[in-house]
């Protein structure tokens, strides 16, 4: 028998029982549906996740209390952990190669202005924090280069506060308490968004020194520097280690570049995508299934034709082939009817929700598809084999 046979055969098998087929290839199709528009809904949040955070910055470099390395301290018990301070942060300021530091302390209070009260993340920070988060002054100045540790009480107010507290008034030079203490207003951030779970648009941003004693913090929660681009980060972190050792006198800390960030989240986010995908592709192996179920009746019912071929001349291996063919015809019939309504659908959300991220990815939907055909295949060899392995004799004799 010729290959175009084989093909024929195969396609008309397919199209004598159209009902049948449409619901086995429907299984197939529901499946690669939910992986492309699963999966495009995960990649679309990766994408925006990482572009969010690279819009804050891409040559930064973090530093943290505490050493997250393992030593050979008895028990793991960690000791002599000094906090960072803001004399650590003026410290890095003088390092070369490093453009800007910025001091952070982060805590939740109340903010009051006249009858108005709400709580809302009060940020501590340094004067060079627009510099360091790529974030502009829409109204006033930000917080000036006052002794960092002697800062006078002034307030910078994100976009969205100072519009809910204020409505359509000024607030610059208005007094605010936050927390309990009174301070005054010199100025408003353009709109920036969130970063890393933290509504920008919705935060206070006082003086470091005075953020630590309002949350009762003996250091900071974290020293983020902004490097020279034309810099090596890895010479970067070099001096800024030899720096804080000499100063505490052990490597008490935690270093960590925007890369290694970046790489981090990545992987994080990459195992959500896999996650999310999986369970779409649940529906694939149910798919299979009924691939299975539907080939191992599709041999019932054309035992005599198989005889008919098998005594005109069909080796097993042909019959072997004709139904695996058949099997595939369908997984694969469903995979690109799949393809395009995973992808509409995709669209189609990313239309009516313009706020949710979509994006479809090639590698993902091309995976499926992938997997629809090896599923066709595995589910195809069971009762193809069951078919070449028929006695001719015993075959033609079925009705």
């Amino acid at each position: 028998m010729k290959a175009k046979d084989f093909l024929r055969l195969s396609l008309s098998a397919i199209a004598s029982q159209s009902l049948r087929s449409f619901l086995t290839a429907l299984g197939i199709a529901v499946g690669i549906a939910a992986v492309v528009l699963l999966t495009a809904i995960g990649e679309g949040v990766h994408r925006f996740i990482l572009s969010e955070f690279i819009g804050f910055g891409t040559n930064l470099i973090s530093v943290t209390p505490g050493k997250t390395t393992t030593t050979g301290s008895i028990g793991g018990i960690v000791t002599n952990v000094r906090p960072l301070t803001i004399d650590d942060a003026l410290a890095l300021e003088r390092v070369r190669g490093v453009k800007a530091v910025l001091p952070l302390v982060q805590g939740n209070a109340p903010v009051k202005v006249a009858n108005l009260s709400r709580r809302t993340t009060v940020q501590g920070v340094g004067h060079q924090m627009p510099e360091l988060w790529q974030i502009d002054v829409a109204n006033g100045r930000f917080l000036p280069a006052d002794n960092p540790n002697h800062a006078r009480q002034f307030v910078v107010l994100g976009s969205r506060m100072a519009k809910e507290l204020f409505a359509k008034r000024s607030p610059l030079g208005e007094l605010i308490h936050i927390g309990g203490e009174r301070y005054r207003v010199i100025g408003i951030m353009k709109p920036k968004g969130q970063m890393l779970g933290v509504d920008l648009d919705d935060t206070a941003f006082i003086p470091t020194a005075r953020a630590m004693a309002m949350f009762n913090q003996e250091g900071l929660m974290e020293i983020i520097l902004l490097f020279q681009k034309a810099m090596d980060p890895q010479i970067v972190v070099e001096r800024i280690r030899d720096t804080l050792t000499r100063i505490h006198g052990s490597e008490d800390f935690t270093i960590t570049t925007q890369d290694e960030m970046l790489n981090k989240l990545g992987s994080i986010l990459n195992i959500i995508t896999l996650a999310i995908g999986g369970l779409g592709g649940i529906s694939l192996i149910v798919g299979g299934v009924g691939i299975l179920t539907i080939m191992t009746i599709s041999v019932g019912e054309r035992t005599a034709e198989i005889g008919l071929l098998r005594a005109v001349g069909a080796r097993r291996r042909h019959i072997l082939l004709m139904f695996l063919l058949e099997a595939i015809g369908l997984s694969t019939l469903g995979g690109a009817a799949g393809l395009i309504i995973g992808a509409g659908g995709a669209w189609l959300l990313g239309l009516l929700l313009p706020t949710l991220p979509v994006h479809v990815s090639a590698f993902y939907a091309l995976l499926a598809v992938a997997v629809a055909f090896m599923i066709g295949l595995v589910a195809g060899v069971t009762p193809a084999r069951n078919a070449a392995q028929l006695d001719p004799v015993e075959a033609l004799r079925t009705e």
